[in-house]
């Protein structure tokens, strides 16, 4: 069965077809719940009401551009929601008027891709956020900044934050800069 043919069923409601759709990116979708969520059981529960809200905006899907795209774009919006109605962070409103850009010298043999995700992954909340919407999925500072009700000097200044955060971590790892030890 093709896209297309899915989808319309779908709008249709009908359910074999809305399990036909979960099965095809499922796996793809998760990928992205994880970028955007504190752990692996968030991840799920952002996947699962994610395609519940896929199924319910089916029908406003309208074949022009990606179903992948469209769908993703959900995706991440339902896990920001959720970010901003939880409210468990404060507000970071530094304005860095100068964006920093570090390079970030990796040895491929010495660090992995593991790795790196699980640096990303340990970043404080709404750093991470950031991060992953900019550098991950391409979205603007003034994107980024309309989705999480932040101006975007809170998004540059997150995002700076960010790379320092994994600059020191890879540093470390590479031995480049040492920890202090305990005394």
């Amino acid at each position: 069965m093709g896209l297309e043919k899915l989808i319309l069923d779908c709008q249709n409601n009908n359910p074999k077809a809305q399990e036909q759709l979960y099965k095809l990116f499922s796996a793809k979708f998760f990928g992205v719940c994880l970028k955007y969520s504190c752990n692996y059981v968030e991840a799920q529960d952002n996947l699962q009401d994610g395609f519940l809200i896929i199924y319910n905006k089916i029908h406003q899907f309208s074949f022009k551009g990606s179903f992948e795209g469209w769908a993703k774009r959900i995706m991440i919006n339902n896990a920001l929601q959720k970010f901003k109605s939880a409210r468990y962070l404060e507000v970071i409103t530094d304005d860095i008027t100068q964006e920093i850009i570090e390079e970030v010298e990796l040895d491929d043999d010495n660090i992995s891709m593991d790795f790196l995700l699980c640096c990303i992954q340990e970043l404080p909340e709404r750093y991470r956020l950031v991060f992953n919407l900019y550098v991950l999925d391409d979205y603007s500072h003034k994107e980024i900044a309309e989705m999480m009700n932040i101006t975007t000097g809170t998004t540059k200044s997150n995002l700076a934050r960010a790379r320092i955060i994994l600059k020191d971590k890879i540093d470390t790892f590479n031995g480049k800069k040492t920890v202090p030890s305990a005394k």
